[in-house]
């Protein structure tokens, strides 16, 4: 199996980076095939409605990747009650090689208030590239982190728990 975890938070103290890095470590450990992408490491245009933008060196090679991708895991941050725009962007970019494909999410907020707001983004991935959703979304916010870490135990073991349904889930829907 492939997995993709995706950082799209393009802010250099990325707290979504964490939970990225975070559940990177735990798969490796488990010893699956992952990658973590960080979108901060690449220049991406933005996507304006033409092909142009498309055809960006990076946007063909992102595509290849998530192509060949069995699972995503997607870590963002959510701003003003949605999903980044760098996320959007990519999706938009990226379009149809995310059909079919099992995504997962990890979240990072500044307060709790927040927590649907990955729901409107999971739906239209449903309905647009019918991806299946793990519902086990982890959601943090800024107590769970001190010096570059996850501290929290609570968000340690929803990560754990994400990682065993989303590979469990992947590999089953493989078979």
């Amino acid at each position: 199996m492939n997995y993709i975890i995706f950082s799209c938070s393009l802010n250099p103290n990325s707290k979504s980076y964490i939970l990225a890095k975070t559940t990177y470590e735990v798969l490796k450990e488990q010893n699956h095939n992952v990658e973590l992408i960080d979108l901060r490491n690449f220049e991406l245009p933005f996507c304006n409605g033409t092909d142009i933008p498309k055809s960006h060196p990076n946007v063909r090679m992102l595509q290849g990747k998530i192509e060949t991708a069995d699972g995503i895991l997607i870590a963002v941050p959510i701003y003003n009650f949605d999903i980044n725009s760098a996320l959007k962007n990519l999706v938009e970019l990226t379009g149809r090689v995310w059909s079919e494909k099992t995504l997962g999410f990890l979240c990072s907020a500044g307060g709790f208030a927040s927590y649907m707001s990955v729901m409107s983004f999971a739906n239209s991935m449903m309905l647009d590239f019918r991806c299946l959703i793990i519902p086990r979304i982890v959601y943090a916010t800024g107590s769970a982190f001190e010096n570059g870490v996850v501290v929290d135990q609570t968000i340690l073991e929803r990560i754990d728990q994400l990682v065993r349904r989303f590979t469990n889930v992947t590999i089953a829907l493989k078979d």
